[in-house]
């Protein structure tokens, strides 16, 4: 009887240590990051280094775009070389979902987002890749028109002057 107490003490001794076997592979396409701070120019608007996921290339930088503008809008930019400015423009509590309507519009896919966006920091390298099985996640240089977006939400009653 103890020679089985022994065994099957030692037997699950040894599955433990195999079960415990670390695995390696990458899971980083699959995380969120947040966007970087690359740089602010003159005119104030930000150039953001973001990392975003789709389906394919073209699919991910459209969602890099969008993501760079959310960012701009109700997070602000805390990553990076600190020159971004921290604050988000709007700082109202709940204003994604209070302004749904207005947001979910301005953010359709070709939607008005794109006319506060600049793709000219974009050089030779600056667009890399992680692909995973089904997603792929690329990081994309973005130029985000922070004056023009607060003048834009201004206009339209989000904002106060």
């Amino acid at each position: 009887m103890k020679k089985i107490g022994i065994v099957l003490c030692f037997s699950a001794l040894l599955a433990g240590l195999f079960a415990c076997k670390s695995v390696s592979t990458s899971t980083a396409a699959y995380y969120a990051s947040e966007p970087e701070c690359l740089g602010i120019e003159r005119d104030g608007s930000q150039t953001l280094r973001v990392a975003a996921t789709g389906r394919n290339k073209s699919d991910a930088v459209e969602q890099a775009k969008k993501d760079a503008v959310w960012a701009v809008l109700f997070k602000g930019i805390r990553s990076g070389n600190g020159g971004c400015n921290a604050k988000p423009l709007i700082t109202e509590v709940n204003a994604g979902e209070k302004y749904q309507y207005y947001f979910n519009t301005f953010f359709k896919d070709n939607g008005e987002y794109k006319n506060y966006i600049s793709m000219e920091d974009t050089r030779t390298n600056t667009t890399t890749a992680v692909t995973r099985d089904v997603q792929e996640k690329w990081y994309v240089t973005v130029r985000v028109l922070r004056p023009e977006l607060q003048q834009k939400l201004i206009q339209d009653g989000i904002l106060k002057p």
